[in-house]
């Protein structure tokens, strides 16, 4: 099997797993208790914020734990609109978030809030000068996702970020997929609020952060026995909280070395596959894009089609984003970079990790090739009048 969808989910690190496992059994203890059990889930709980604290360059103290980024998005948004409303009630934000902050700021919609939703572009980047535009005296938050879950942009963030600040405005970056693959460093971009998911960087499932610049103020969602300083009640998750803790470490550890190697292969993948396939195009910004992402489009097929076959050729890969597979409508985020809905449906999504191999890449290059071929033979969209564009 060759396994390249990390940007759906990415296995636990073996040595995440073990740091995890004690925490199930003989160190099982609630951190909120007095006696000693207790006490050492609460020791192992903050030094895994430590750890998360370090990857991105903050305080300990502005590390929240939530339960992923669905979560965490949610808190930021809501939190910081019910805090801000008497203030104003427009916010700001991108056609191609996740649906953790799409569907969230439709919510804030139908309540009473302006939301600005800005274009991308056919490369999928968000123009500063567009953010700037849209900014009016009731403006109370930006929310700028930091790389794209589907087509892997990377947007100017840092950018976003000092205009916010210079306009005394909160701003959230959704960096799900982008924490743990490149550097993020939460001062150096600007950001008031930030979220992370464990899964996404070899970390379990259930687990994730919300950073709270000091300072900020946002209301929680919750409400309860005062756990995570009131932000988050409810009894603590401490084997997924060490194991985010641990795989933050690992990512931090190695970040420079895996970004490379994992550069490597995308680049690979990308020029064999447009270089082997006829009429075969790469989604997104060539360059401005995650390390570990590759999203094509094939002329004339079915992007269902190609993973259920790719799948049976032993590679999993996914069409579109994974959270919404499912769904029968072309994805939002290929929509909004101007695709046709036909073209739309064609995707392919090759998010790679660091188990990858050039074995890995060069097999998955030649089992798109055959695919692809056997899937356009039974195409009447491409046996009656093979397209000349897409």
């Amino acid at each position: 099997m060759s396994y390249m969808d990390h940007s759906a989910t990415s296995p636990v690190n073996p040595e995440v797993l073990k740091e995890m496992l004690p925490y199930f059994t003989e160190s099982f203890g609630n951190a909120s208790t007095l006696y000693a059990l207790g006490r050492e889930a609460r020791t192992a709980m903050e030094n895994a914020r430590k750890q998360v604290a370090s990857l991105i360059g903050a305080q300990p103290n502005e590390i929240y734990f939530t339960s992923g980024g669905t979560e965490s998005d949610n808190i930021a948004i809501k939190g910081t609109t019910s805090k801000l409303k008497n203030k104003g009630n427009h916010i700001i934000t991108s056609d191609i978030e996740h649906p953790a902050v799409e569907e969230t700021c439709k919510y804030l919609e139908k309540n009473g809030y302006q939301v600005t939703y800005l274009p991308v572009g056919e490369e999928g980047i968000v123009k500063v000068s567009d953010v700037e535009a849209a900014i009016t005296p009731e403006t109370i938050l930006i929310t700028v996702m930091h790389a794209n879950n589907e087509i892997g942009t990377i947007q100017p963030i840092k950018e976003i970020g000092a205009l916010a600040r210079e306009k005394g405005i909160y701003f959230h970056t959704d960096a799900v997929q982008s924490v743990g693959k490149i550097p993020v460093n939460v001062e150096d971009m600007n950001v008031d609020l930030l979220s992370i998911s464990a899964h996404k960087l070899y970390g379990p499932k259930g687990v994730g952060v919300l950073y709270i610049r000091r300072g900020v103020q946002i209301d929680p969602l919750f409400h309860g026995g005062g756990h995570e300083r009131g932000m988050r009640p409810g009894t603590e998750n401490i084997p997924g909280i060490v194991g985010l803790g641990k795989a933050c470490q690992i990512a931090e550890e190695n970040l420079e070395k895996n970004m490379e190697y994992v550069s490597s292969l995308r680049d690979r993948l990308i020029q064999g596959v447009l270089g082997k396939i006829e009429q075969s195009y790469l989604n997104g910004h060539p360059t401005k894009r995650l390390p570990n992402n590759a999203n094509f489009r094939f002329s004339s097929i079915e992007g269902e089609s190609l993973v259920l076959q790719l799948d049976a050729k032993g590679i999993n890969a996914s069409t579109g984003s994974a959270c919404s597979s499912k769904k029968l409508e072309p994805s939002h985020v290929l929509m909004a970079i101007g695709l046709k809905e036909v073209d739309a449906h064609g995707s392919l999504r090759i998010s790679l990790g660091t188990e990858n191999t050039l074995q890995d890449i060069d097999y998955t290059i030649d089992a798109i090739d055959e695919v692809v071929e056997r899937l356009r033979s039974m195409s009447p969209l491409w046996c009656a009048t093979p397209p000349e564009d897409a």
